[in-house]
């Protein structure tokens, strides 16, 4: 993120699309920031890692693109979301995204892995309707074999969101082998159960879909012999949030 003593504020953007579903509620125009410090072995968006690869964007360009989407967002319930990459990377760009979008009454979500959570500022998250916390295990070692980073700082924001009132889904990718062992999961049911601003947990499905950006980036796919969960075990594991109290689907 730039931006000059007088000049407009802008950030690396890798793209932007609309979709409904596990981005927040209704239809939802969902930016993709660039630039991420985690190197999760089941991301299907290896394409965003590097802030370089981005294009640079004013935030009036961002909000004329979302502008002409908004009488059909509003009208479905839906809003705008900010993910990546990782839109913590980019505190300044995402903040000023989040509070025109507040200011021209749409829902606001941040899809993050909380890692760099102490970058938004109680600021930024006033102006934040919804957080998508992304948990990739509750298991130290077995958090920083997947993604290369620390477990610590995102369960320090969960709580800090809880202090703060923010309304938050837990977003949890379950990979046979990698995240599904069930006292990892209880731990985080149970952590997860203690946070009264948490409205429901995500339980997805490791898939494939982005093998073929790993090919064309030259990068291997550490997973991909890996199987996607069968129906059983994600029922499974969303039955234990379930069993400590937390919606799970």
């Amino acid at each position: 993120m730039t931006a000059g003593p007088t000049g407009p504020v802008t950030g690396r953007v890798h793209s932007w699309d609309l979709s409904t579903g596990v981005d927040g509620p209704g239809t939802r125009f969902v930016l993709f920031t660039s630039g991420c410090p985690l190197r999760c072995l089941y991301c299907a968006n290896p394409d965003t890692w590097r802030m370089r690869d981005g294009q640079e964007r004013t935030v009036d360009e961002v909000m004329e693109e979302i502008g002409r989407y908004r009488p059909f967002l509003t009208t479905a319930g839906g809003g705008v979301t900010l993910t990546g990459g990782e839109p913590l990377l980019q505190p300044g760009f995402t903040g000023a995204v989040l509070r025109r979008c507040k200011e021209a009454g749409l829902h606001t979500a941040l899809d993050t892995s909380g890692l760099l959570g102490a970058r938004a500022t109680d600021e930024v998250l006033a102006d934040t309707d919804l957080v998508l916390l992304d948990v990739k295990s509750f298991d130290v070692g077995a958090y920083r074999r997947l993604t290369g980073g620390s477990l610590a700082p995102t369960l320090s924001f969960a709580t800090r969101l809880n202090r703060l009132g923010v309304r938050t889904w837990i977003r949890y990718v379950l990979v046979p082998g990698w995240t599904d062992d069930p006292d990892a999961v209880d731990g985080l049911a149970g952590f997860v159960s203690g946070l009264d601003t948490v409205d429901r947990v995500d339980v997805l499905p490791f898939h494939k879909l982005g093998a073929a950006k790993y090919e064309a980036l030259g990068v291997p796919f550490a997973l991909k012999d890996t199987p996607p969960p069968d129906p059983a075990l994600t029922e499974r594991v969303r039955g234990r949030f379930r069993a400590h109290g937390t919606p799970a689907y």
